[in-house]
């Protein structure tokens, strides 16, 4: 019986192809995730009082579950695939951008147009995430097509950096902090797949006086993007001064919960913050970590973050085409990105960004695009297992083939 269990439990995983590594730690990651959502959901239930913390438990849970749902189905496909379904996604994307940024949702009288509503489903979908993912893709594959080639500037701007900036410029409006980590990540991809520095340096400039000019015209025409643009800017400022502010209260919330968590922490489920931090399940979720599990959890939830990284560098190291290697990079990189952000804001060295930690805070936008990034990194290491599976079976023919008295035996 035990045995017969042995290897029902061996084909279930055999199902799961890639990385085994960036498996384990994905679900353990997932797994742990319950912890500080369950305790920092309390807070929302004491506010609305719909369904106690056990509904936020649930939806969690089911975002999580279709979340590695798309994991699964994506590594199952061949990575190649990915080249052309970007260039195909880039005109829906836009489409999906301009219909967010013209819906003029607002929040408390601030512009808050990131999200739609799937009809089906009822439930919001921020289309920034989604336009990451995809950009990332494109602009890898991109690159790949003109590895080891002379290009001048002219020839990528319409291919290469028409997308780019057409998308950034519809994410902008609403959401500063994802355009910046986008324009960020595309640099350093770009950097790393061999694009001319001074072509980059030419980017980065245009990208500067781009965001200048925008800056001066929001101030000058406030009515255009209502509150929005002042509320990120005043977030860099405030942040530079020092200054007493809504978001200042945030920082100061989680700035106490991670003194009083200490070495070992205040005990799960015992937090404290968590009654005062508007965010407590989401971009602040890791002061709250903090707080229960103290400087051991803390640690303990970085170093997965940055063992994920060292995996993705030797996927990307190990991948057999140019595309594998830089389609990785683009799609994995952000994750660890945003975690670092993330962990950054509550510790006060960057300002309030809205940034959750992947695979841990709530939400469904941010776990969805976290485990459509990973499910494409599988994709990648299942080619090279594949490869590398194929390569140890022919040499393993050819060993047998040259086998002195294997020959004899086939000669008489």
């Amino acid at each position: 019986m035990a045995l017969k269990d042995h290897i029902s439990s061996n084909n279930v995983f055999s199902y799961l192809k890639g990385d085994k590594a960036i498996w384990a730690v994905a679900a353990l990651l997932a797994i742990f995730s319950f912890i500080p959502v369950y305790s920092a959901s309390s807070n929302l239930a004491y506010l609305y009082g719909d369904g106690g913390t056990f509904k936020y438990l649930i939806t969690h849970f089911v975002h999580l579950f279709l979340g590695f749902v798309i994991i699964y189905a994506i590594h199952r496909i061949p990575y190649h695939y990915f080249k052309g379904l970007s260039i195909l996604m880039i005109p829906v994307i836009v489409g999906l951008l301009i219909y967010t940024l013209a819906q003029g949702t607002t929040i408390g009288g601030a512009n808050a147009s990131r999200w739609i509503t799937i009809p089906i489903i009822n439930k919001t979908f921020q289309t920034s995430t989604l336009a990451s993912v995809i950009l990332m893709i494109y602009v890898a594959r991109y690159l790949s097509k003109i590895h080891e080639k002379k290009v001048t500037f002219k020839e990528t701007i319409l291919p290469l950096w028409l997308p780019v900036g057409v998308i950034l410029m519809l994410i902008l409006p609403a959401n500063f902090s994802t355009t910046a980590i986008i324009f960020l990540m595309v640099m350093t991809l770009v950097f790393l797949g061999g694009y001319p520095l001074k072509y980059i340096g030419i980017i980065l400039g245009s990208g500067i006086l781009f965001l200048s000019i925008f800056v001066l015209s929001a101030k000058a025409f406030p009515g255009v993007f209502p509150n929005r643009v002042d509320t990120w800017i005043s977030r860099v400022e405030n942040f530079a001064n020092d200054e007493d502010t809504e978001a200042d209260y945030q920082i100061e919330k989680a700035k106490i919960a991670i003194a009083r968590g200490g070495l070992a922490g205040a005990g799960v489920g015992k937090s404290i913050q968590r009654n005062f931090l508007p965010q407590s399940s989401s971009d602040f979720i890791y002061a709250i970590i903090v707080e229960e599990m103290g400087l051991l959890g803390a640690f303990g939830v970085m170093l997965a973050y940055l063992f994920i990284l060292f995996r993705l560098v030797v996927i990307s190291t190990k991948a057999p085409t140019i595309f594998g290697k830089l389609v990785v990079v683009a799609v994995g990189l952000p994750i660890i990105f945003q975690a670092l952000i993330n962990m950054a804001v509550a510790v006060e060295l960057f300002p309030v960004t809205g940034q959750t930690l992947p695979l841990i805070s709530s939400g469904g936008s941010s776990i969805w695009m976290t485990c459509l990034a990973l499910g494409i990194v599988q994709s990648v290491a299942a080619k090279r297992e594949e490869i590398k599976k194929q390569e140890e079976e022919l040499s393993s023919i050819e060993d047998d083939n040259d086998n002195p008295l294997e020959i004899l035996s086939e000669a008489i």
